[in-house]
């Protein structure tokens, strides 16, 4: 590749991530969604729909036209196909990716000036840009619950059994309350409870388990697993995309925490990012975004892990487990049982 060709693939990256840029101030500020319900509309109109401030809203519209998620009769504005894979919820959309690229710029920022000194402040970052932190649950939701419903429920046996036996499933580390929702919509006769950090996502999760229809059901609660104790004993404990938080600040109480609040013949259902055994593994390309990531992990105090680790952490504490991977082995379903 001469200078000129990587120049233009560079100028290329950069326009990519400015397209989703744009996109997330519209799916953040409602834009696309209100865009959607209008159909079509002057800047002013949609300004009013969406509760925005009129000129930020102009200037939004002639970007989001520049990078086709909108098209233009006059002053009218509508959706592209693009624009409307941006509305949260569209069957088929793509808005983590957007979310996603400004949660990436965040994080690199933090890095890059954390670097200097060795700080790693911890989870606090997600709640540094008031934006971000009511979309990370939406952006997880929206990215994986589908392979959740579909492809990894049907594949591990203990969710088949917890169907059919019903109980309590608790979910640390919740989030906005997806994968227990989605649970609970599969598992009619399962009782729920969440337990998050963050009082933004505890206070959506069951916004949201309310609209479902699951409120009588499912209940979630701002908490942390080293300080929090059951009422009763659980049927199934699950931490989704979440073990790597607590792993590195003494893994050992955690684990002694599900062997102690599982009751017998109950499962401990964990789900990770499988950090490659090898090195080289990082350069395939749907492996670089989990490269990335473990460098905003490290920010926070975490990194991920490698499925053996999470087995080996089980054996010490007498729970046999089994791995199930997904996603071409970048997915760990990792199962134990009391």
């Amino acid at each position: 590749m001469n200078n000129e060709d990587r120049v233009q693939q560079f100028r290329q990256r950069s326009q990519g991530a400015l397209s989703l840029n744009i996109a997330y101030i519209g799916i953040v500020n409602g834009l696309f969604a209100a865009l959607r319900s209008l159909g079509t509309a002057a800047p002013a109109a949609l300004a009013r729909a969406a509760a925005m401030d009129e000129g930020y809203v102009r200037r939004w519209c002639d970007a989001a036209y520049a990078f086709e998620y909108l098209d233009a009769d006059g002053e009218a504005f509508s959706l592209t196909a693009n624009g409307a894979a941006m509305v949260p919820g569209a069957e088929g959309g793509v808005m983590p990716m957007a979310i996603q690229s400004v949660l990436t710029a965040h994080m690199a920022e933090r890095a890059a000036a954390l670097m200097r000194t060795g700080e790693r402040p911890g989870e606090s970052v997600l709640a540094e840009r008031q934006t971000l932190l009511p979309w990370f649950g939406p952006m997880l939701e929206a990215s994986f619950a589908p392979m959740f419903e579909d492809t990894i429920v049907p594949a591990v046996p203990a969710f088949a059994e917890i169907d059919r036996r019903g109980g309590l499933a608790v979910d640390l580390g919740c989030g906005n309350g997806w994968y227990l929702r989605a649970l609970a919509r599969r598992c009619r006769n399962l009782r729920g409870l969440g337990l998050d950090g963050f009082a933004e996502n505890v206070s959506q999760a069951q916004q949201r388990a309310d609209a479902e229809g699951l409120g009588d059901r499912v209940r979630f609660s701002v908490g942390d697993i080293r300080q929090f104790t059951l009422d009763e004993p659980a049927d199934l404990v699950a931490m989704n995309r979440a073990l790597h938080h607590v792993w590195e600040e003494g893994r050992e109480p955690v684990f002694q925490w599900f062997r102690d609040n599982v009751r017998p013949g109950g499962f401990i259902v964990i789900w990770e990012p499988a950090w490659p055994a090898q090195r080289s593994d990082l350069r395939d390309p749907s492996r670089r975004a989990m490269a990335f990531q473990n460098l905003g992990e490290h920010v926070q105090g975490n990194h991920f892990l490698r499925p053996q680790e999470i087995v080996d952490a089980f054996a010490a504490v007498g729970m046999p487990a089994n791995v199930h991977l997904f996603a071409g082995g970048n997915e760990a379903v990792i199962v134990a049982r009391r």
